[in-house]
C-alpha cells in the first residue's frame, strides 16, 4: 500500500462563503484546490449563509477548535408570520400566522424589550433538527431528511447583543448579533417570533466576523489568499520561548509555568511551536505541531 504523501500547504484561508454551497463542499473544493486531504472548516455555514467560513489546511486543521470558539457575528433578517421546517428561507413552510394587528402594535423598541427580556444574555437553546449537531452518531439534518425527529436537549449559550432595526416592511426587522460558539440564529429568531405571538423564520443569513476574523479579510472562493499557521492563533495568548526550551516544546514536554488559558508559544526564531493550556499549576501541550 502506497504511503500517504505528507501535507504541503499549512495555513488559514478566510473564506466569503456563497450561498448555495454547504461548509463541507467548501472543504472539498479547497481538497481539490491544494491537492490536500487535511483540510477543515471553524464552524458550520447552512448552504443558504452566506459570509466568514474560515478553513484551516494541513498542520492547521489541529489548531482550528481555538478559532472555533471564538464569538461570532452575524446579520440577517427575521420575517414574522411565516414559519418553516428548517426555521429558515430554504425550508418549506409550515404555519402562516395572521399577524396583521400585531404589525399595527409592533415597533422596534417592543422587539427591543422582548429580546432583552428572554434572548439576550446567558440563555438555553434547543438545537434545531436541521443542524449538524450529531445524536447517536448521527447528524440531526441527516434525521430531518429522514422524516426522523428526535429529542434534543438545550444547551446554554451567550448571546452578547442582538440589535434590530425596522425595515420597509412592519413584518421583517433587521438583526445584528453577536453570541457564542454553539449559536443557532435562525433558533433565535423562531423563538423571537414565538415571543411575539405569531412566528417567524430567518432569512439573509451572513456571518460577518469569527473571533477577529472578519468579512475584511474574507474572500471569495476564486481569490483565496493562504496566511501562514500562527494566523490561526492570533486571539490567544502569547509566549515566546529559548531554544532549549523550544527542544522541550517539540518533544511535547509539560512547562513549569503558570498561564491563565490556551497560549500560543513561538520559537525564538518566531516560528509557532505549539499551544499550550493550564493544567495543575503548570503548562501542558495541546497540540505540538510538527518542525
Amino acid at each position: 500500500m502506497a504511503r500517504r504523501r505528507p501535507a504541503n500547504v499549512h495555513g488559514l484561508v478566510v473564506v466569503d462563503k456563497p450561498a448555495g454551497v454547504t461548509s463541507h463542499d467548501v472543504v472539498g473544493m479547497l481538497r481539490r484546490r491544494f491537492g490536500e486531504r487535511r483540510v477543515g472548516h471553524a464552524g458550520t455555514l447552512d448552504p443558504g449563509a452566506t459570509g466568514v467560513l474560515v478553513v484551516g489546511v494541513g498542520n492547521v486543521t489541529r489548531l482550528l477548535r481555538f478559532v472555533t470558539e471564538g464569538r461570532k457575528r452575524y446579520t440577517g433578517e427575521v420575517v414574522l408570520g411565516i414559519e418553516t421546517s428548517t426555521l429558515d428561507a430554504d425550508g418549506e413552510v409550515i404555519a402562516v400566522h395572521d399577524v396583521s394587528g400585531l404589525a399595527d402594535e409592533l415597533d422596534a423598541d417592543v422587539v427591543r424589550g422582548v429580546i432583552g427580556a428572554h434572548l439576550l444574555g446567558d440563555i438555553e437553546q434547543v438545537p434545531p433538527m436541521v443542524s449538524a449537531l450529531k445524536v447517536g452518531g448521527r447528524r440531526l439534518h441527516e434525521l430531518a431528511r429522514e422524516g426522523i425527529e428526535v429529542e434534543r436537549e438545550a444547551r446554554p449559550v451567550t448571546v452578547s447583543r442582538f440589535e434590530v432595526a425596522a425595515t420597509d416592511s412592519p413584518l421583517v426587522y433587521r438583526i445584528e448579533v453577536d453570541c457564542s460558539s454553539g449559536t443557532y440564529v435562525r433558533s433565535l429568531a423562531a423563538d423571537l417570533g414565538a415571543l411575539l405571538g405569531g412566528g417567524a423564520h430567518l432569512r439573509s443569513l451572513r456571518r460577518t466576523a469569527v473571533g477577529s476574523f472578519t468579512l475584511a479579510e474574507a474572500h471569495p472562493l476564486e481569490q483565496l489568499v493562504v496566511l501562514p499557521p500562527e494566523q490561526a492563533v492570533r486571539d490567544l495568548a502569547t509566549l515566546t520561548v529559548d531554544e532549549e526550551t523550544a527542544v522541550a516544546v517539540g518533544h511535547g514536554r509539560v512547562l513549569e509555568l503558570a498561564i491563565e488559558g490556551p497560549t500560543a508559544v513561538f520559537g525564538p526564531a518566531g516560528d509557532l511551536l505549539a499551544v499550550y493550556e493550564p493544567h495543575r499549576g503548570a503548562a501542558k501541550p495541546s497540540v505540538v505541531l510538527p518542525t
